[in-house]
């Protein structure tokens, strides 16, 4: 939890207007407080308050005056995007990160809280970035993936049943870890997911990940830690982010499939990108899914394989059709 003591007045206002009003997740929070605090930092030290052998990384931001963040304009901004740029080796999606940070931060102070006059950032225009597709595990890798999963580890049941559910079910890592016994209706083969912003929404069970609940379920020893979390680790406490990554790599390393920087978060894109190839869903069923607030991030997965673009331009009616002028080969 951050410390309300090292942060001014503003700062903590603005992490309760989005804790109690839009309901923002605590780990959402967190990231802002580590882009906000850098700004800050930033600006005391822009300001010559701070004495110069002092490391960035301890500079103490209680104390920044609000008036700092009222005399700000779109150079300051810039300034400081250029800053983290040059000075801190920020990469385009940082800065673009950074910047968001900061457009949500002045749109709170001055229409929410109404502490500023005005929005320095509204006119900052975000980076340019490099579109990058997702990684993510073809078909036939999938099934690989579940059929070499090592059989003789003690956990190997509850293990597949967690590979099944991210590559058919596309759920964030956080949502598998918080899912209770509760959450899971086979009757109506349903599960209640809590994504982010605490926000809840209800996905099917396929027959696959039915099965391998059921297959799991009798491995599943009580516990009085964790009577209602649904994966458990061997000390009976529920399981933790950090072992299903390592359950994932090494799941991936089994397969030989472990030199391609996959990871858990990507196979949630595998099970987006396989419904979406394979399965006929359109972007709005995929979408709500997926749990996704904007329609745009979903977009992201109507790219199509190689493979795809191949078959659907050689399908093309037109791609026999050759040029019966041309001059004759010498």
């Amino acid at each position: 939890m951050i410390n309300p003591d090292e942060c001014p007045y503003f700062l903590n206002d603005f992490f309760t207007y989005q804790r109690v009003v839009l309901l923002k997740a605590e780990k959402t929070i967190d990231t802002y407080f580590i882009d906000l605090r850098i700004f800050l930092r930033y600006l005391k030290v822009k300001n010559g308050v701070v004495p110069p052998d002092t490391p960035f990384n301890k500079i103490d931001i209680s104390d920044v005056p609000i008036e700092y963040i009222k005399s700000l304009t779109k150079l300051d901004i810039l300034q400081y995007l250029n800053y983290v740029a040059a000075d801190r080796k920020n990469t385009a999606k940082t800065r673009h990160r950074k910047l968001a940070s900061l457009r949500l931060f002045f749109r709170c102070l001055h229409r929410d809280l109404e502490l500023i006059d005005d929005e320095p950032t509204k006119d900052v225009d975000y980076p340019k970035m490099h579109e990058h597709l997702p990684k993510f595990l073809t078909l036939d890798e999938s099934i690989k993936l579940l059929e070499n999963m090592n059989t003789e580890d003690p956990f190997y049941l509850r293990d597949y049943c967690i590979i099944t559910l991210f590559i058919n079910c596309g759920m964030r890592l956080s949502e598998l870890v918080g899912l209770n016994m509760q959450d899971v209706n086979l009757d109506e083969r349903s599960m209640r997911l809590l994504g982010k912003g605490n926000k809840e929404r209800i996905i099917h069970v396929n027959d696959a990940c039915a099965d391998a609940i059921v297959t799991y379920l009798p491995t599943r020893k009580p516990s009085d830690k964790e009577p209602n979390a649904l994966f458990l680790s061997k000390q009976g406490s529920r399981i933790t982010n950090r072992r299903v990554e390592q359950i994932v790599d090494r799941a991936l390393h089994d397969s030989n499939l472990d030199n391609r920087g996959l990871s858990a978060h990507k196979l949630r894109h595998t099970a987006a990108t396989l419904m979406y190839q394979h399965g006929n869903v359109d972007t709005l069923t995929l979408r709500n899914i997926l749990g996704h607030k904007s329609i745009s991030t979903t977009e992201i997965y109507t790219h199509l394989s190689n493979e795809n673009v191949k078959e659907a331009m050689d399908a093309s009616p037109l791609a026999n059709i050759k040029n019966k002028n041309k001059p004759p080969k010498e």
